[in-house]
Protein backbone atom coordinates (compact mmCIF):
# COMPACT_ATOMS: atom_id res chain seq x y z
CA UNK A 1 0.00 0.00 0.00
CA UNK A 2 1.74 3.42 -1.14
CA UNK A 3 0.85 6.78 0.77
CA UNK A 4 2.00 9.97 0.90
CA UNK A 5 3.01 8.88 4.33
CA UNK A 6 4.62 5.39 3.35
CA UNK A 7 6.23 6.69 0.78
CA UNK A 8 7.69 9.98 2.98
CA UNK A 9 8.97 7.16 5.86
CA UNK A 10 10.05 4.84 3.02
CA UNK A 11 8.09 1.87 5.36
CA UNK A 12 5.83 -0.93 3.53
CA UNK A 13 2.51 -0.39 5.83
CA UNK A 14 0.93 3.25 7.12
CA UNK A 15 1.00 1.84 10.63
CA UNK A 16 2.75 3.53 13.15
CA UNK A 17 3.27 2.48 16.63
CA UNK A 18 2.95 5.53 18.88
CA UNK A 19 5.91 6.41 20.94
CA UNK A 20 4.35 5.57 24.50
CA UNK A 21 6.66 6.61 27.72
CA UNK A 22 7.00 3.36 29.64
CA UNK A 23 6.14 1.06 26.95
CA UNK A 24 8.15 2.15 23.49
CA UNK A 25 11.42 0.61 23.85
CA UNK A 26 13.73 -0.52 21.30
CA UNK A 27 12.19 -3.98 21.57
CA UNK A 28 8.49 -2.99 20.45
CA UNK A 29 9.74 -0.31 18.41
CA UNK A 30 12.02 -2.99 16.42
CA UNK A 31 9.42 -5.25 16.35
CA UNK A 32 7.03 -2.95 14.81
CA UNK A 33 9.45 -1.65 12.37
CA UNK A 34 10.75 -5.27 11.27
CA UNK A 35 6.80 -6.26 10.24
CA UNK A 36 6.76 -3.28 7.78
CA UNK A 37 5.19 -0.47 9.82
CA UNK A 38 7.03 2.22 11.86
CA UNK A 39 8.52 2.03 15.56
CA UNK A 40 9.08 4.81 17.41
CA UNK A 41 11.17 5.10 20.68
CA UNK A 42 9.46 6.41 23.66
CA UNK A 43 11.74 9.35 24.73
CA UNK A 44 9.44 11.04 27.32
CA UNK A 45 9.91 8.23 29.87
CA UNK A 46 13.86 7.99 29.35
CA UNK A 47 16.56 10.04 30.71
CA UNK A 48 19.81 11.00 28.37
CA UNK A 49 21.62 7.52 28.91
CA UNK A 50 18.33 5.68 28.46
CA UNK A 51 17.63 7.10 25.48
CA UNK A 52 20.94 6.77 24.23
CA UNK A 53 21.10 2.65 24.85
CA UNK A 54 18.07 2.69 23.20
CA UNK A 55 18.59 4.18 19.92
CA UNK A 56 21.55 1.69 20.06
CA UNK A 57 19.77 -1.13 20.45
CA UNK A 58 17.47 0.03 17.05
CA UNK A 59 20.52 0.45 14.98
CA UNK A 60 21.38 -3.23 15.85
CA UNK A 61 18.11 -4.69 15.65
CA UNK A 62 16.40 -3.36 12.51
CA UNK A 63 17.59 -1.61 9.39
CA UNK A 64 14.33 -0.61 7.85
CA UNK A 65 13.13 2.97 9.17
CA UNK A 66 12.50 4.10 12.75
CA UNK A 67 11.99 7.01 14.33
CA UNK A 68 11.64 8.78 17.98
CA UNK A 69 9.04 10.23 19.41
CA UNK A 70 10.13 13.60 21.76
CA UNK A 71 7.67 15.60 23.50
CA UNK A 72 8.57 19.11 24.11
CA UNK A 73 8.33 19.96 27.11
CA UNK A 74 10.75 18.53 29.30
CA UNK A 75 13.88 20.27 31.06
CA UNK A 76 16.15 17.95 29.05
CA UNK A 77 14.71 19.01 25.79
CA UNK A 78 17.66 20.36 24.28
CA UNK A 79 20.07 17.58 25.35
CA UNK A 80 17.78 15.31 23.79
CA UNK A 81 17.65 16.89 20.60
CA UNK A 82 21.46 17.11 20.56
CA UNK A 83 21.42 13.11 20.92
CA UNK A 84 18.69 12.45 18.40
CA UNK A 85 20.98 14.73 15.87
CA UNK A 86 24.53 12.99 16.95
CA UNK A 87 22.91 9.30 16.41
CA UNK A 88 21.25 10.63 12.90
CA UNK A 89 17.82 9.54 13.65
CA UNK A 90 15.95 9.20 10.41
CA UNK A 91 12.48 10.62 12.18
CA UNK A 92 11.00 12.51 15.40
CA UNK A 93 7.45 12.90 16.05
CA UNK A 94 7.21 15.83 18.38
CA UNK A 95 4.23 16.92 20.56
CA UNK A 96 3.21 19.22 23.42
CA UNK A 97 4.93 21.81 22.51
CA UNK A 98 5.87 24.14 19.39
CA UNK A 99 6.68 22.65 16.72
CA UNK A 100 8.63 25.81 15.44
CA UNK A 101 11.30 25.47 17.84
CA UNK A 102 12.85 22.83 16.81
CA UNK A 103 12.16 21.82 13.14
CA UNK A 104 14.39 23.46 10.88
CA UNK A 105 17.24 21.96 12.85
CA UNK A 106 15.71 18.48 12.74
CA UNK A 107 15.76 19.47 8.69
CA UNK A 108 19.56 20.52 8.77
CA UNK A 109 20.54 17.60 10.37
CA UNK A 110 18.72 15.50 7.30
CA UNK A 111 15.99 14.50 9.52
CA UNK A 112 11.56 13.88 8.90
CA UNK A 113 9.28 15.62 11.13
CA UNK A 114 5.77 14.71 12.20
CA UNK A 115 4.03 16.72 14.97
CA UNK A 116 0.80 15.73 17.05
CA UNK A 117 -2.18 18.08 17.17
CA UNK A 118 -5.48 17.88 18.97
CA UNK A 119 -6.81 20.52 16.11
CA UNK A 120 -6.80 21.82 12.71
CA UNK A 121 -5.66 25.55 14.38
CA UNK A 122 -2.52 23.60 15.25
CA UNK A 123 -2.14 21.15 11.81
CA UNK A 124 -1.78 24.70 10.22
CA UNK A 125 0.57 26.11 12.41
CA UNK A 126 2.44 23.22 11.79
CA UNK A 127 2.05 23.60 8.29
CA UNK A 128 3.54 27.43 8.91
CA UNK A 129 6.53 25.88 11.03
CA UNK A 130 7.69 23.21 7.84
CA UNK A 131 7.01 19.86 9.70
CA UNK A 132 6.60 17.06 6.77
CA UNK A 133 4.01 15.40 8.25
CA UNK A 134 1.18 15.89 10.81
CA UNK A 135 -0.33 13.61 13.54
CA UNK A 136 -4.29 14.75 14.24
CA UNK A 137 -4.80 12.52 17.63
CA UNK A 138 -8.75 12.37 18.95
CA UNK A 139 -9.32 12.43 22.50
CA UNK A 140 -10.24 8.70 22.49
CA UNK A 141 -6.33 8.18 22.94
CA UNK A 142 -4.77 7.26 26.19
CA UNK A 143 -3.16 9.77 27.76
CA UNK A 144 -2.07 13.10 27.82
CA UNK A 145 -4.94 15.01 25.54
CA UNK A 146 -5.94 18.33 23.94
CA UNK A 147 -8.43 20.17 25.31
CA UNK A 148 -10.44 20.16 22.69
CA UNK A 149 -12.14 17.10 23.29
CA UNK A 150 -12.72 16.27 19.16
CA UNK A 151 -13.11 13.03 18.69
CA UNK A 152 -11.15 11.56 15.64
CA UNK A 153 -14.00 10.97 13.25
CA UNK A 154 -14.74 14.98 13.98
CA UNK A 155 -10.83 16.20 13.85
CA UNK A 156 -9.64 14.38 11.08
CA UNK A 157 -11.56 15.80 7.64
CA UNK A 158 -11.36 18.83 9.45
CA UNK A 159 -7.53 18.74 9.36
CA UNK A 160 -7.58 17.29 6.33
CA UNK A 161 -9.16 20.42 5.20
CA UNK A 162 -7.36 23.12 7.39
CA UNK A 163 -3.74 21.46 5.79
CA UNK A 164 -2.10 20.04 2.71
CA UNK A 165 0.28 18.41 5.00
CA UNK A 166 0.35 14.30 4.83
CA UNK A 167 -1.89 13.03 7.51
CA UNK A 168 -1.83 10.60 10.12
CA UNK A 169 -4.81 9.53 12.20
CA UNK A 170 -4.60 8.68 15.97
CA UNK A 171 -6.72 8.05 18.74
CA UNK A 172 -9.43 5.01 18.77
CA UNK A 173 -7.88 3.24 16.51
CA UNK A 174 -6.76 -0.25 16.76
CA UNK A 175 -8.15 -2.53 13.96
CA UNK A 176 -8.55 -2.80 10.87
CA UNK A 177 -11.50 -1.91 10.28
CA UNK A 178 -10.65 1.64 12.18
CA UNK A 179 -7.67 2.23 10.20
CA UNK A 180 -9.77 1.76 6.83
CA UNK A 181 -12.45 4.55 7.99
CA UNK A 182 -9.51 6.67 9.02
CA UNK A 183 -8.12 6.81 5.71
CA UNK A 184 -11.76 7.20 3.89
CA UNK A 185 -11.95 10.21 6.35
CA UNK A 186 -8.85 11.75 4.50
CA UNK A 187 -5.65 9.94 6.57
CA UNK A 188 -2.78 8.70 5.06
CA UNK A 189 -1.89 6.37 7.58
CA UNK A 190 -2.63 5.54 11.66
CA UNK A 191 -0.97 5.88 14.70
CA UNK A 192 -1.51 2.95 17.31
CA UNK A 193 -1.13 3.62 20.32
CA UNK A 194 -3.23 1.33 23.27
CA UNK A 195 -3.12 -2.09 20.94
CA UNK A 196 0.84 -1.96 21.23
CA UNK A 197 1.14 -0.75 24.70
CA UNK A 198 -0.26 -3.89 25.28
CA UNK A 199 2.29 -6.10 22.93
CA UNK A 200 4.08 -8.45 24.04
CA UNK A 201 7.33 -6.31 23.28
CA UNK A 202 5.70 -3.30 24.90
CA UNK A 203 7.82 -2.70 28.28
CA UNK A 204 4.86 -2.46 29.97
CA UNK A 205 4.49 -4.30 33.15
CA UNK A 206 2.37 -7.84 32.65
CA UNK A 207 -0.07 -6.44 35.50
CA UNK A 208 -0.59 -3.29 33.61
CA UNK A 209 -1.46 -5.84 30.31
CA UNK A 210 -3.71 -8.20 31.96
CA UNK A 211 -5.18 -5.29 33.91
CA UNK A 212 -6.49 -3.14 30.69
CA UNK A 213 -7.34 -6.51 28.44
CA UNK A 214 -9.76 -7.25 31.01
CA UNK A 215 -11.54 -3.23 31.15
CA UNK A 216 -14.74 -2.69 29.81
CA UNK A 217 -16.07 -0.05 27.14
CA UNK A 218 -16.88 2.47 29.47
CA UNK A 219 -13.16 1.92 31.45
CA UNK A 220 -11.72 5.37 30.48
CA UNK A 221 -12.66 9.05 31.37
CA UNK A 222 -10.33 12.30 30.69
CA UNK A 223 -9.25 13.52 34.23
CA UNK A 224 -6.61 16.39 35.27
CA UNK A 225 -8.35 19.09 33.43
CA UNK A 226 -6.78 21.34 35.78
CA UNK A 227 -3.23 20.07 35.29
CA UNK A 228 -3.15 18.36 31.61
CA UNK A 229 -6.10 16.38 30.20
CA UNK A 230 -5.37 12.71 30.55
CA UNK A 231 -7.47 9.80 29.27
CA UNK A 232 -7.00 7.22 32.29
CA UNK A 233 -8.68 4.10 33.40
CA UNK A 234 -11.52 3.96 36.31
CA UNK A 235 -9.37 2.63 39.39
CA UNK A 236 -8.59 3.58 42.66
CA UNK A 237 -7.08 6.92 41.47
CA UNK A 238 -9.45 8.32 39.60
CA UNK A 239 -11.82 7.87 41.86
CA UNK A 240 -10.39 10.24 44.16
CA UNK A 241 -9.09 12.40 41.38
CA UNK A 242 -12.56 12.52 40.41
CA UNK A 243 -14.08 13.61 43.65
CA UNK A 244 -11.39 15.71 44.24
CA UNK A 245 -12.15 17.85 40.82
CA UNK A 246 -16.03 17.79 41.39
CA UNK A 247 -15.05 19.86 44.14
CA UNK A 248 -12.90 22.31 42.65
CA UNK A 249 -9.31 21.03 43.37
CA UNK A 250 -6.99 23.00 42.27
CA UNK A 251 -4.15 22.24 40.27
CA UNK A 252 -1.58 21.78 43.36
CA UNK A 253 -3.69 19.74 44.81
CA UNK A 254 -3.80 17.39 42.24
CA UNK A 255 -0.75 17.10 41.67
CA UNK A 256 0.12 16.03 45.24
CA UNK A 257 -2.76 13.77 44.92
CA UNK A 258 -0.56 11.68 41.85
CA UNK A 259 2.44 11.73 44.12
CA UNK A 260 5.67 10.99 41.49
CA UNK A 261 5.54 9.42 38.55
CA UNK A 262 1.94 8.09 38.66
CA UNK A 263 2.15 6.64 35.13
CA UNK A 264 5.68 4.83 36.09
CA UNK A 265 3.85 3.53 38.50
CA UNK A 266 0.93 1.82 36.95
CA UNK A 267 2.42 1.39 33.26
CA UNK A 268 6.53 0.31 34.39
CA UNK A 269 5.44 -0.85 37.78
CA UNK A 270 2.43 -2.89 37.76
CA UNK A 271 0.66 -0.72 40.31
CA UNK A 272 -2.73 -0.58 38.44
CA UNK A 273 -4.94 0.88 41.03
CA UNK A 274 -2.70 3.64 42.64
CA UNK A 275 -1.11 4.46 39.73
CA UNK A 276 -2.44 7.01 36.60
CA UNK A 277 -3.55 3.92 33.98
CA UNK A 278 -2.63 5.72 31.11
CA UNK A 279 -5.26 4.15 28.51
CA UNK A 280 -6.99 4.77 25.56
CA UNK A 281 -11.01 3.81 24.83
CA UNK A 282 -10.47 0.94 22.37
CA UNK A 283 -9.39 -1.41 25.13
CA UNK A 284 -12.33 -2.91 25.52
CA UNK A 285 -11.70 -4.41 21.66
CA UNK A 286 -8.66 -5.84 23.10
CA UNK A 287 -8.91 -9.35 25.11
CA UNK A 288 -5.33 -10.42 24.52
CA UNK A 289 -1.71 -10.11 24.66
CA UNK A 290 -0.21 -10.47 21.19
CA UNK A 291 3.12 -9.61 19.59
CA UNK A 292 3.38 -6.58 17.20
CA UNK A 293 3.91 -8.87 14.26
CA UNK A 294 0.64 -10.46 14.95
CA UNK A 295 -0.83 -7.43 15.84
CA UNK A 296 0.56 -5.93 12.44
CA UNK A 297 -0.96 -9.26 10.11
CA UNK A 298 -4.36 -8.91 11.71
CA UNK A 299 -4.58 -5.51 11.26
CA UNK A 300 -3.95 -5.51 7.38
CA UNK A 301 -5.71 -9.28 7.23
CA UNK A 302 -8.92 -7.38 8.38
CA UNK A 303 -8.72 -3.94 6.75
CA UNK A 304 -8.45 -5.78 3.25
CA UNK A 305 -11.03 -8.34 4.28
CA UNK A 306 -13.41 -5.09 5.23
CA UNK A 307 -12.02 -2.96 2.08
CA UNK A 308 -13.41 -6.04 -0.29
CA UNK A 309 -16.96 -5.97 1.37
CA UNK A 310 -17.02 -2.31 1.07
CA UNK A 311 -16.15 -2.70 -2.79
CA UNK A 312 -19.55 -4.65 -3.12
CA UNK A 313 -21.98 -1.88 -1.48
CA UNK A 314 -23.71 -0.49 -4.50
CA UNK A 315 -26.28 3.00 -3.86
Amino acid sequence: MKTRITELFGIRLPIIAGGMAWCSGWRLASAVSNAGGLGLLGAGSMHLETLDYHIQQMKASTQLPWGVNLPLMYPQTDELVALLIRHEVPIVFTSAGSPKKFTQRFHDAGMKVAHVVSSSRFAVKCEEAGVDAVVAEGFEAGGHNGREELTTMTLIPQVRRATSLPLIAAGGICSGESMLAALALGAEAVQMGTVFALATESSAHDAFKQYCISLPEDATMLALKALSPTRMAKNALFARIAAAESQGASAEMLREMLGQKPAKRAIFEGEVEEGEVEIGQVVAQIDKVESAAEIVGRIVNDYETVRQRMAGLKI
